[in-house]
This record gives C-alpha cells, sequence and structure tokens, in this order.
C-alpha cells in the first residue's frame, strides 16, 4: 500500500468529490479514481458511495480513514520531529475554550519568539475540544480542567475562581432570588455549565429554563440586561461589576475553584512546535504562581 494512496483517499473524503480531489492534488480524474479503485481492491471493500453530488464514505470507508489519519499525522510527526528544535516551523492546530484570560499573552509571546509557526487558534467547548484532540483533529487544546482521559495528557495553565453573576437591581439582590432565574449558558460540554448545574442540583434546584450562547460576551451582556444568571470567572465580571452593571454572589469552593489545562494525545511525538509550546505554557504558570506568592 502506497502512503500516497492513503492522502489521495484522505483528500477525495475531504472534499467528498473525485474531481475536487484531483484539482487540489494537480492530478487528472481517472488517476485519483483508479488509485481509488486500487486501495478498494488491495482492502476488499467498497470504500465510497458514489451519489450525484460527489462520494460519501461508507462504513468500510470510515474505518479507513481513522488509520489514515493517525498514518499521516504519523509521518508529519516524523517530518517535524527532523527540523530545528530551537526555531521550530510548520504548522500547529490549537482549539480553547471561550475564557481563558492569559491566553492572549501567553500565544502571543509564542508567536512572537517563534514566527516560522503556522499557529491556527479555534474555540469551543469543553468536551467537544476534547473530542477533537483525540481524533487527530486538533494538536492540543486549553480545556477546563481537570481532565481524565487514559489517552490524554494535561498541564495546568492557570486556576480561576468561578462567581455567579447577576444583574445589579433588586431583582436580583440575594443569592436565593437568582438560582430560580434562567440560566444562560454555553452549550453542553461546558465545564462552567457543568459546575453550576452541580450546584444548583445539590441546592435542590431545577432550572426553570436555560438558553444557550457562543460568545462569553454574549452571556454577559446578556446577565448585564437582567434576562438571567450565569457562572464565569471573577476576572470575567470584574468591569461590569465595577460598572455596577452586574453584582457577583460567591459559591461554595468545591464548585468555584476551577483550573485552565493544556490537553494533547499521551502516545504522540512531541513535535518542536509542540514542545515551545508546552514550555510556554510552563513558564506562564510558573511565572503567574511567583506572582501570586509574592503579592499575598
Amino acid at each position: 500500500m502506497d502512503i500516497n494512496d492513503l492522502k489521495i483517499f484522505q483528500t477525495v473524503a475531504d472534499h467528498g468529490s473525485v474531481s475536487k480531489a484531483a484539482k487540489e492534488l494537480s492530478y487528472v480524474q481517472s488517476n485519483v479514481t483508479a488509485r481509488i479503485q486500487h486501495l478498494e481492491q488491495e482492502l476488499g471493500a467498497t470504500l465510497f458511495h458514489r451519489h450525484r453530488k460527489g462520494v460519501a464514505l461508507s462504513s468500510e470507508g470510515r474505518k479507513l480513514q481513522e488509520y489514515t489519519q493517525k498514518i499521516l499525522r504519523l509521518m508529519e510527526e516524523m517530518k517535524q520531529s527532523f527540523h530545528d528544535s530551537e526555531d521550530p516551523s510548520g504548522p500547529l492546530l490549537i482549539g480553547t475554550v471561550e475564557t481563558v484570560s492569559s491566553l492572549p499573552e501567553l500565544l502571543s509571546g509564542y508567536c512572537k519568539r517563534y514566527p516560522r509557526v503556522d499557529l491556527s487558534l479555534v474555540t469551543g467547548v469543553t468536551e467537544h475540544l476534547m473530542s477533537e484532540v483525540l481524533q487527530y483533529q486538533l494538536d492540543g487544546a486549553f480545556v477546563t480542567g481537570p481532565i481524565r482521559h487514559p489517552d490524554l495528557e494535561q498541564d495546568q495553565l492557570v486556576e480561576d475562581e468561578l462567581v455567579l453573576i447577576a444583574r445589579d437591581d433588586e431583582e436580583f439582590a440575594a443569592l436565593e432570588q437568582c438560582v430560580d432565574k434562567t440560566l444562560l449558558v454555553f452549550r453542553n460540554g461546558c465545564g462552567y455549565r457543568a459546575r453550576l448545574m452541580l450546584w444548583l442540583a445539590e441546592q435542590g434546584v431545577a432550572p426553570s429554563r436555560v438558553m444557550e450562547f457562543g460568545t462569553l460576551e454574549t452571556i454577559l451582556a446578556m446577565v448585564s440586561s437582567g434576562l438571567g444568571i450565569s457562572l464565569v470567572p471573577r476576572w470575567a465580571a470584574a468591569r461590569l461589576e465595577a460598572a455596577g452593571n452586574i453584582r457577583c454572589f460567591e459559591i461554595p469552593e468545591e464548585y468555584s475553584r476551577i483550573t485552565t489545562v493544556f490537553i494533547r494525545r499521551r502516545e504522540s511525538q512531541v513535535s518542536g512546535t509542540m514542545r515551545k509550546l508546552l514550555n510556554a505554557v510552563h513558564t506562564f504558570r510558573d511565572t503567574g504562581a511567583a506572582a501570586s506568592a509574592a503579592a499575598k
């Protein structure tokens, strides 16, 4: 089996079209078709279902795709491992939850120090990002921790305090008045949402209504308008609290103390780009801990 055949297969799967794959690879369409047919003959399986608009992976094709992604990823890691470890280069695809206050400073410093690294960043909720790391769709991700998964390594970045926030008016004057209001949260899979639901359950409160939003800024704006309550890091609420738009309520420590961790696949070869990012995470964490201790 030729590694190039696997690259052709993956490109066809990505595009759902033989003609589009041929165009991207600069091959003639008949050559792409022949290589796919060769794979199917070698494996004794139909890899694609043909339809009017293109092709779609069969169940056997999805099975091959899992192996192909791992093989191509290992090939890329092998090449990266031979690059200059002190001046790494190449792509690095990282995921993050919305609420990592230190991320701009961390990644800005990393990109300035290693300009040849092609860093891309995508956002999502913890559960979704974990899945994408495990499926080789992301090199790593900053998520809400701690994470317990046998196939993932994690490195702590920061620890935050979560506070319950509500509009600063008489309707939300006490914590007891807030708990039965509409919950304004990220979609399922968010660590903050999970903490809030666990705490409310302990209080014997079943939310009357839950509204999902895609960004932290939107949630803060909706809380300020009086639409409902949410659970966010204290730093995220500080500006609006100081302006008198919202008020913050403390909740028990077992629900309010939360960490942000960087996760990656345990078995993956650590490339030069990843090693330097891990170094940046460790340095940022240790510097922040030292500064916090000095402040105390």
